[in-house]
């Protein structure tokens, strides 16, 4: 079955004072050539990285890293995103649209710690993965990203989808399994400079 990572790297970063598209790890990888690199090392077999804020820059990152000469990776850009997440995840989620992918799995550029073995046990631990799957990954108890949503889902996420809210308001009112990776990781994100 076919995977789609859908990676989600449009926000401008307020409180972080920078696009977090344009972030780098401390070594100096930018975090948008990891997470792509992390998605398909974990089981998705293509990328769709959505931007926004900043976009020709994060781009320059990913041409820097080689990813826009590889087939299995594609760029879309959310023209409102400063809308919020929702607005990046409809884009994402509408460029998808065409492909044979049977789910997209969707993580955030923000997320230092959350690698490959996170992706791969949300694809492996939820079954056979088809348009009815509806999964997150969870740390100690406490829901986050990545979100895998079956194809049969991406209609009503995309109409729930407002502000930065994302997939929550779906998720809440819609029966899904939670899979557990607090021994991989925290799943927090980077909001602010200090989080660095």
């Amino acid at each position: 079955m076919s995977v789609a990572g859908l990676l989600l790297a449009a926000g401008e970063g307020r409180r972080m004072g920078t696009p977090k598209a344009l972030l780098r790890d401390p070594a100096g990888v930018p975090y948008l050539d990891r997470t792509v690199g992390r998605l398909l090392d974990g089981g998705c077999t293509s990328v769709t990285v959505v931007l926004g804020a900043s976009a020709g820059e994060a781009r320059a990152l990913l041409d820097e890293a080689g990813w826009t000469g590889d087939d299995a990776v594609s760029v879309v850009e959310a023209a409102d995103w400063s809308t919020g997440m929702g607005a990046s995840l409809c884009v994402g989620l509408s460029a998808l649209s065409p492909s044979h992918a049977v789910a997209a799995l969707v993580t955030l550029v923000d997320l230092p710690d959350v690698g490959d073995d996170v992706v791969g046990r949300l694809l492996s631990r939820t079954g056979t993965i088809g348009p009815d799957t509806l999964a997150r990954a969870a740390y100690d108890g406490r829901p986050g990203h990545p979100v895998l949503l079956g194809r049969g889902h991406w209609a009503g996420v995309a109409d729930t989808a407002r502000g930065d809210r994302g997939a929550r308001d779906y998720l809440a009112t819609h029966e899904h399994q939670e899979v557990e990776c607090g021994d991989l990781a925290t799943g927090r994100d980077l909001d602010r400079p200090t989080d660095l």
